[in-house]
């Protein structure tokens, strides 16, 4: 059963592939205000087109694979986004936008289909590890990304930004093709009724959870550079490094979150204790914010950004889980709408809760999400193989 870990591998480079297009863009927002003569709020716009087309297609992407298959859908999706990052090589803002716009629609059929075929391959007392592993590829892909694309930038200029993104996405969706097929024992939907899956009380309840614990996520995303530089006096460089430590141990601790509801056979547990330790590291920011010496707040800070990134893996697999036979897909998209839904509405909000009320509301406002996330978890349930 080697080959599950070829599949692994495969899904992980796709997810992270797809992260540097969505996550690594904005490491170049100078050069793309530069290169289109663009205000702060319209590079914004431009940056936020990504997540639109993602948003829209995500649980159209998650039935497409589960009635045929995660390489068809990959492979297509692909091709699709490497052909829209081509196309945003093209001079003028409306045509990158919407360039964009269509890698996201295409792009989102990674965020289902990948995940799929990692639930499909691996059995129940793995899943946790292995979509671990899969989520992780998200913020280390994001972090290449950010290192290597403003040297691109600089050098070679904002075109050849979006096709080298193009070029590894198509290299992607090749591989996709080449080495990704479906277990013998893989079920499809054969089915029109995916509708009904999105009415499952339980997978409601997770999705909104999921989403609820991504306005901490995000919270401490958008805001923590800006907390200890711009609030503490922190060197600019020295903040964005400490986040880049963040986003690590928050990787690595999907790996840890993943292999822990593997030994335990329940992913709800793990989620719901994970919930009360981020609403309880980001109450205890809010009151170190102002008052604490500064390395107290930035070590507090960093644990407690960690833990926002690190429940992920978590709840997609149990949003995965909870499907029926052949629906995974489906409910891997309903799972990652509503978290994308979050990851756009947040970093505008807690912004401006931090500009207008002080920074403690904005930490209390990522807290009070988690704890509600708590409180809306569905009961455990014993994984099956889906």
């Amino acid at each position: 059963m080697g080959y599950r870990w070829v599949v692994l591998a495969v899904g992980a480079l796709a997810q992270g592939t797809n992260a540097a297009v969505f996550l690594g863009l904005p490491a170049i927002t100078p050069q793309l205000r530069e290169h289109f003569d663009l205000t702060l709020p319209q590079v914004g716009l431009l940056l936020g087109a990504v997540n639109l087309g993602t948003m829209l297609t995500l649980v159209p992407w998650g039935v497409a694979a589960d009635r045929r298959g995660e390489r068809l859908v990959m492979t297509i999706g692909g091709a699709g986004a490497a052909v829209s990052l081509a196309m945003a090589a093209v001079d003028g803002p409306v045509v990158a936008g919407l360039a964009l716009i269509g890698a996201g629609l295409f792009g989102a059929s990674i965020n289902a289909a990948s995940g799929r075929v990692v639930m499909t391959w691996f059995p129940a007392d793995r899943r946790g590890l292995a979509m671990g592993i899969r989520q992780t590829a998200t913020p280390l892909g994001a972090a290449l990304t950010a290192a290597v694309l403003p040297v691109v930038a600089i050098n070679a200029g904002v075109p050849a930004v979006f096709l080298a993104l193009a070029a590894v996405t198509a290299f992607v969706a090749i591989t996709v093709a080449v080495l990704v097929r479906e277990p013998p024992w893989a079920s499809r939907a054969t089915d029109t009724r995916g509708g009904v899956l999105l009415k499952n009380p339980a997978l409601l309840r997770l999705s909104t959870a999921g989403a609820l614990l991504v306005v901490p996520q995000f919270t401490a995303a958008a805001l923590m550079v800006e907390l200890l530089h711009g609030h503490r006096g922190v060197a600019v460089g020295t903040a964005a490094a400490l986040l880049a430590v963040s986003q690590v141990l928050g990787g690595l601790g999907r790996l840890g979150t993943g292999a822990w509801s593997d030994r335990t056979r329940d992913r709800i547990a793990p989620l719901k204790t994970m919930s009360v330790a981020i609403a309880v590291g980001f109450t205890l920011t809010a009151a170190l914010t102002d008052q604490a010496p500064t390395p107290v707040l930035a070590a507090v800070l960093i644990a407690t950004a960690a833990l926002a990134l690190a429940w992920n893996g978590l709840a997609l697999t149990a949003a995965a889980e909870l499907a029926p036979p052949g629906r995974s897909g489906t409910a891997l998209g309903m799972q990652n709408t509503a978290s994308y839904l979050s990851a756009t509405l947040t970093p505008p909000v807690a912004s401006w809760l931090a500009a207008t009320t002080g920074w403690p509301s904005a930490l209390l406002l990522a807290a009070i999400a988690a704890a509600g996330a708590r409180l809306l978890l569905p009961p455990a349930r014993t994984p099956t193989r889906s």
